[in-house]
């Protein structure tokens, strides 16, 4: 872990998946244009910001592993190390929390699924972002939230510092 004592989490929901084939299993559902749009623009917005996770938690569905790839091809000066977790696809808050403690950096960016994301995303800050679509978590939103904690384990429910909440999705 970090010798400043914290850890940053970037909580990201997958970006906007296709329908076009109605009898596709849900895990196997790939991006559509617009999600694959929106992954690269949230892998540049994380560049810009110096948001590089140095660890990346991801649900094992096509959909979660796309969004990863097209943030992937942002110029992020880390090159993380990835782990997918089954236990991330349509995990509850809970399960969430359980899998991010078994995190090893001290940056860490975990790709998952609604409703448990967006229940996970609230239970994180101790102040939630005023952002209107917080709460509704859509796709390609996504929290980077700050933790006074030097490592994972000890991350708790409500002691995390909100440093930014973004949608690049457009629409839902």
């Amino acid at each position: 872990m970090t010798p400043l004592g914290y850890c940053r989490l970037i909580l990201t929901r997958h970006a906007k998946s296709s329908w076009d084939d109605p009898a596709q299993d849900d895990h196997d559902r790939p991006l559509n244009d617009r999600g694959r749009r929106s992954a690269r623009a949230l892998g540049d917005w994380l560049a810009s910001r110096g948001y590089e996770p140095e660890e990346v938690l991801c649900s094992t569905s096509t959909r979660t592993r796309e969004t990863w790839e097209r943030v992937a091809v942002a110029p992020l000066e880390v090159r993380p190390n990835l782990r997918f977790e089954h236990g991330l696809y349509h995990a509850s808050p809970e399960e969430m929390l359980s899998i991010l403690r078994s995190a090893q950096a001290s940056t860490v960016m975990m790709l998952g699924h609604n409703p448990g994301i967006a229940q996970f995303a609230a239970q994180l800050p101790a102040r939630a972002p005023l952002d209107p679509d917080f709460r509704r978590y859509p796709t390609s939103a996504t929290l980077v939230v700050d933790f006074q904690v030097d490592h994972w384990s000890k991350v708790q429910p409500g002691q995390g510092s909100v440093l930014d909440f973004v949608r690049l999705d457009g629409r839902d």
